[in-house]
């Protein structure tokens, strides 16, 4: 068996987390998001539903993930098209989805930022905003209702792990909360972890990490299991059914990439669209 990259792991572990049956939600530009869900439905979730706000659509069947072809999954496979006011209006609400969100910032309790890094990001005195973030999109609505938030961090690190973070636009865990919870599930490029007691709290180290990198590139101090054990790697079938038919490109990696690396890895992508 070839050498197990970080998100091969991690795409084994959010399929891991998909029942037969389910329907699940996907945001835009998550693709470690959308080859967990083709995994799980192509092993042990045959009748699992998936939606995108990618086409806005409903799918059962998979194709290959593609840049320059995104259509022919979410748009061609489509069960049925539905505009983004029905989606968040009707389907979100009464079918509450499973869906993986991807944090800027996360604390220890669940709540996340995808708007801003900055403090005093509204104050009238110091409004500069160091850092805009793509936005909230409809997290701030579906994590209000919705009991399975689910959420992954592909570069584990104290930027994104924080014990206070400036703006929360999905809502975590809160004894002010009316409707669902706050979320069940974590996995990084480095371990995976569950709420318990609605704090964040170690499960699984992946092969090769240690305690002790966990908490030097976590922001507060992480709970451990008392059943901490090694996450179990991907299987032989799982590892083919990902970089053969899934995603042959590669495209996940783009998640795990930041500047230089990542705009020359696009560009190599494209052009092997391109020639096939």
């Amino acid at each position: 068996m070839t050498e197990i990259s970080p998100d091969e792991i991690m795409v084994v572990c959010m399929a891991r987390q998909i029942r037969d049956g389910e329907v699940v939600a996907q945001g835009i530009a998550t693709p470690l998001v959308a080859a967990a869900y083709i995994l799980a439905r192509y092993t042990h979730a045959p009748h699992l539903y998936f939606a995108s706000a990618i086409g806005q659509s409903i799918c059962r069947n998979a194709a290959p993930l593609s840049l320059s072809k995104i259509e022919h999954l979410w748009l061609d496979q489509a069960l049925t098209h539905v505009g983004f006011v029905r989606a968040a209006a009707d389907i979100l609400p009464s079918l509450k989805p499973k869906e993986f969100f991807r944090p800027a910032q996360v604390d220890r309790f669940g709540n996340f930022n995808n708007v801003a890094f900055g403090k005093d990001l509204f104050s009238q005195q110091n409004p500069k905003v160091r850092l805009r973030l793509p936005g909230t999109g409809g997290i701030p609505d579906v994590t209000s209702f919705i009991s399975e938030i689910y959420l992954y961090v592909p570069r584990h690190s104290r930027v994104t792990f924080v014990e206070k973070i400036d703006v929360c636009s999905g809502l975590g865990h809160s004894p002010t909360r009316k409707r669902g919870k706050g979320a069940v599930f974590l996995v990084s490029d480095l371990g995976q972890f569950d709420f318990y007691n609605g704090e964040m709290r170690l499960v699984s180290l992946h092969p090769g990490i240690s305690l002790e990198q966990i908490q030097r590139h976590t922001g507060f101090s992480v709970q451990i299991s008392p059943d901490l054990k090694e996450t179990p790697l991907p299987t032989e079938e799982e590892l083919r059914l990902l970089r053969t038919q899934i995603d042959p490109l590669g495209i996940r990696r783009l998640e795990l990439m930041s500047g230089a690396e990542r705009r020359d890895f696009l560009q190599r992508i494209l052009e092997q669209e391109h020639r096939r």
